[in-house]
């Protein structure tokens, strides 16, 4: 299968929200229509400064969207260069296994050694089949043994 790695846009909302209600692990996006959820991909791709944020899809070739990468880019006083921080990484559950995922990783990496980039991070869910099938660590990810996730909700 031959797959496209591009910048995302406003017209890839519609097949961003789609894509998202069918992996369908976010509440947030599961209480939402898809109408409401392209709104708001919308608002959020026209708003996203590329300096600070990037949203790379793979695009199968019938131009569908088959996954997705964000990333942030961060700098840090205490590191010597920027780090790239890797929110999301989501393909349609028929396009996974197939090195999607890894070209998707690719191009952020091509991005951060662009930026000067140190490093870049990510957070997975041991329960994800991701982590399961060691997806990351084939790659060269390292797992930090001595950190700990925290969350603190807004409301």
């Amino acid at each position: 299968m031959t797959i496209t790695i591009r910048l995302a846009n406003f017209e890839d909302a519609p097949q961003l929200a789609s894509l998202l209600h069918e992996i369908g692990w976010f509440s947030a996006v599961q209480n939402e229509t898809e109408a409401e959820t392209t709104a708001r991909l919308q608002t959020q791709l026209v708003q996203a400064n590329p300096q600070s944020y990037t949203v790379l899809i793979a695009q199968n070739e019938a131009g569908q969207v088959v996954g997705y990468t964000a990333v942030h880019w961060l700098p840090y006083l205490i590191l010597s260069r920027p780090e790239g921080y890797v929110s999301e990484l989501f393909l349609a559950e028929a396009a996974r296994g197939q090195g999607m995922g890894t070209e998707l990783l690719t191009a952020v990496i091509q991005h951060a050694k662009q930026r000067g980039c140190c490093r870049l991070q990510l957070l997975n869910m041991r329960n994800r089949e991701s982590y399961q099938r060691g997806f990351y660590a084939k790659l060269g990810w390292q797992e930090r043994e001595n950190a700990v996730n925290f969350v603190l909700p807004i409301d």
